[in-house]
């Protein structure tokens, strides 16, 4: 544990917008300057075209790059770096998974389930393929807190479910899923599991291992580290069994006029020039996690959404989604106020300097479900402090006068 790594004072997007209140982490988190230096440092010293060459340079982009994979494997507990496979961002892995394992694996009169509560991510490829293959879509869906029993996921399996897809955090509810219990019992029923994971690695530990999902995908903007990253974790049985996603350089072995065979894994699935700058900043990223510690995260930031939470419930005319309790939320609160839109709560946090989101968070079915046509949503991560709760809290008392109401 490393204290010192807790504060704003390691981001220099912090010292340039003095005043600003940053509550938008879920969309993505700010980055340390230990990561931007990280990324910066391949770029000065070790930038060239990894995998191709056999000069020096080229050599030290590779090792860079496969350093950064075994980062990741230790990071989620996968047995090897074939498990691992980089991709733009948490959407891409998912797309992956469902356009080559999908593909090749769903046919007409399957049936694929998904969490009412998932991200667009997490929904639309499966929608895809389901309307390509003449499989059946369904839902599960949760209570008015967001919360899914073990006996509804047991209900809603059937002999012909190919593939249960959840998110291990919600991003409107902010709620923890059972994970390890739902993999049992979808194993159980021959059933496939895919996690999305993009907003539980920055908060959460993970072991893919114990967890036992069999699909696993996240983003490192949303845990310290540069856009364009992301990851896919799949068992390696599978992903030796899955035709490649993208085709061209890199992902293959040996091409004739008629043909071509592919490459090992992980790079069967890792067409073209591949990002090495930001798996290096992803893998500074793992580091600045791991030295500052997953207890020291948890605890400030279920400590910041307690203090929001109970400052909230307060308020009147504020209506919190999900469960009535804050530590259910981890560092997520979507809310409604009375006669006032979202868009309209968003503009007046910005002109007091807070940044929060407005609108559907890509969580349009579920917002249907709640019938709730749109929320507002402000989200935190251990940068935060207790001053930044202390102005969203003045802000959200004010909104609803200045929209013109007496109170």
């Amino acid at each position: 544990m490393n204290n010192a790594l807790l504060g704003k004072e390691n981001f220099p997007v912090f010292e340039k917008y003095k005043d600003l209140v940053y509550l938008d982490s879920s969309a993505t988190q700010q980055k340390p300057r230990q990561v931007i230096e990280a990324a910066q440092r391949y770029y000065f010293e070790q930038n060239a075209n990894p995998l191709r060459g056999l000069y020096d340079l080229s050599v030290k982009a590779t090792q860079a790059y496969e350093d950064a994979r075994e980062s990741v494997r230790k990071f989620i507990g996968a047995k090897s770096t074939k498990e691992i496979i980089f991709t733009r961002n948490a959407t891409e892995s998912l797309n992956l998974i469902a356009f080559s394992w999908g593909q090749a694996n769903i046919t007409q009169g399957d049936e694929i389930l998904v969490c009412i509560s998932e991200h667009h991510s997490n929904l639309l490829p499966w929608q895809i393929l389901a309307k390509q293959k003449g499989a059946v879509l369904r839902f599960l869906e949760c209570d008015k807190s967001g919360k899914y029993t073990k006996d509804a996921l047991e209900k809603a399996l059937t002999k012909r479910t190919k593939l249960f897809a959840t998110a291990q955090i919600s991003n409107v509810f902010g709620r923890l899923n059972p994970i390890k219990e739902f993999a049992e019992i979808a194993h159980k029923n021959g059933t496939l599991i895919v996690c999305d994971a993009a907003q539980s690695a920055a908060h959460i530990p993970i072991d893919v291992q114990n967890l036992g999902v069999d699909f696993l995908a996240f983003s490192g903007h949303k845990m310290l580290a540069p856009m364009g990253i992301g990851v896919l974790y799949a068992r390696q049985e599978l992903l030796e069994n899955m035709p490649p996603f993208l085709s061209g350089g890199e992902m293959i072995e040996y091409v004739t006029r008629d043909g071509a065979t592919y490459a090992e894994l992980p790079h069967k699935f890792e067409a073209g020039t591949v990002n090495v700058g930001g798996a290096v900043g992803l893998a500074a990223a793992i580091d600045y996690i791991g030295e500052l510690g997953f207890e020291t995260i948890q605890n400030r930031e279920n400590e910041l959404t307690r203090l929001a939470f109970e400052e909230m419930k307060k308020t009147q005319h504020i209506n919190i989604i999900g469960a009535d309790d804050a530590g259910e939320h981890h560092g997520i609160l979507s809310f409604t106020i009375d006669g006032v839109h979202p868009h309209d709560i968003a503009a007046i946090f910005d002109a007091d300097g807070i940044a929060i989101r407005a609108g559907h968070h890509c969580a349009q079915p579920l917002h249907e479900y709640l019938q709730v046509p749109s929320s507002a949503r402000m989200s935190l991560a251990f940068y935060n402090d207790e001053k930044d709760i202390e102005r969203f809290i003045k802000t959200l008392g004010s909104i609803r006068r200045r929209m013109g109401y007496d109170r």
